[in-house]
């Protein structure tokens, strides 16, 4: 069964979307009727993946609308926020320098991807 977003989760993917590329801000109307599935990634990370209350399952090609990095050199990591056919499907953390992240950061620990 799918879950209500945590309060930090909701705070994260918002700040991603505010801070975004130009398509990201259209979104912020679906995260308020955003819900986390079930999946769990095999690798035991903290990516999630969403639905949205009265819109298809998301499907299609994956279309990023805010990336960033974290971390320091040494455990440096990624997080990325997409969409596929319109709809807002998912949080993805991923490892640059190790193994991806099992928790996810606080937007203030976030800088621009280059």
């Amino acid at each position: 069964m799918n879950r209500e977003l945590t309060p930090g989760e909701e705070q994260l993917i918002r700040w991603m979307l505010e801070h975004g590329n130009a398509d990201a801000p259209a979104f912020l109307q679906q995260l308020e009727k955003a819900r986390v599935t079930q999946y769990r990634c095999p690798c035991g990370c903290a990516s999630i993946n969403l639905s949205i209350e009265g819109l298809a399952e998301p499907s299609g090609g994956m279309h990023v609308l805010a990336e960033f990095i974290f971390g320091t050199d040494e455990k440096l990591s990624g997080i990325f926020v997409w969409e596929q056919s319109g709809v807002l499907a998912g949080l993805e953390v991923y490892g640059l320098s190790g193994d991806a992240p099992k928790t996810l950061p606080s937007p203030i620990s976030l800088r621009p991807f280059s």
